[in-house]
């Protein structure tokens, strides 16, 4: 991927999950492109080595990470709350940081880990983060969503799995939810001021799903063969982030930087103004 300029100069940008696949790239194409880069990873060490990276190899400073596990609820408030006292803007928010988990986990909140990682993640840091973002507009935010979705629904009677858990239902069910909460979010903001849009960013070869044991690390090298390289993935996200043609474009589902329908279950209004309720009650939010 070639987008080296500064078209992205005076601007700046937080990713998460940024320290591997499609969240490095992003983070790094980004920084080519003259952006100032806030990386947020939960390992120290592996933040610390890919800023160093990324300034060999773009030749750019302007790059600085915070360390959160976004599966914690208090520390995303505290990324929320150091990102505000290190920057006055935020002009483009990717949520990308996610998890695959083949056994029932709770966080440390007692909620269960595919919920809280994969969506709650994603409404709490963008919620805490809004007021600074829309006062940098035109502003956007990126929920990296997966084709997943397609065929999910969300089973508010069994939201957290506590009945009957599976790994893929719960994975399915988080990527819906960044769709509808992306929808959701676009509606009820300005299109000129913040624009709001999901992505599927194809089948690929990233650390998800390492942490599920042996199998999964026998299946995955195989499975890399057919999937795509980060650098591939990675184009969506940072096309949204960046290109002109998705001014004023927002409560869209973008696959290959085209808009394209994504599940009838997204579309459901119903579904996420519950889903939004439900969310802002779990994670402790106030009604704007």
């Amino acid at each position: 991927m070639d987008v080296s300029n500064e078209r992205m100069s005076g601007k700046v940008c937080m990713v998460t999950g940024a320290t591997s696949g499609i969240g490095k790239v992003t983070a790094r194409e980004l920084l080519r492109m003259g952006a100032t880069v806030v990386m947020v990873g939960r390992s120290q060490e592996r933040c610390d080595i890919t800023a160093e990276q990324f300034r060999k190899e773009t030749g750019s400073e302007m790059v600085d990470y915070l360390v959160a596990d976004l599966s914690s609820q208090a520390e995303v408030r505290r990324l929320a709350n150091d990102y505000l006292g290190r920057y006055d803007r935020l002009d483009v928010l990717v949520n990308n940081a996610g998890g695959f988990f083949m056994k029932r986990q709770e966080s440390v909140d007692g909620i269960e880990m595919t919920l809280a990682l994969n969506h709650l993640n994603y409404f709490l840091l963008t919620d805490l983060l809004l007021e600074i973002i829309q006062a940098s507009a035109p502003a956007r935010i990126i929920n990296v969503s997966s084709n997943g979705h397609h065929g999910a629904n969300i089973d508010f009677d069994d939201l957290q799995g506590e009945r009957s858990y599976s790994g893929w239902r719960a994975y399915a069910q988080s990527k819906l939810a960044n769709v509808l909460h992306a929808y959701e979010l676009a509606r009820r903001l300005d299109a000129a001021q913040v624009m709001v849009n999901a992505l599927h960013p194809g089948f690929v070869s990233t650390r998800l799903a390492r942490n599920n044991g042996l199998v999964f690390q026998l299946v995955m090298p195989l499975m890399r063969i057919i999937a795509r390289s980060p650098d591939e993935g990675a184009r969506s996200s940072v096309y949204l982030a960046t290109s002109p043609a998705v001014e004023g474009i927002t409560g869209k589902y973008f696959v290959d930087d085209q808009a394209v329908p994504s599940s009838a279950a997204s579309y459901d209004e119903d579904t996420a103004r519950k889903l939004w309720q439900v969310s802002m009650e779990m994670t402790g939010l106030v009604e704007r």
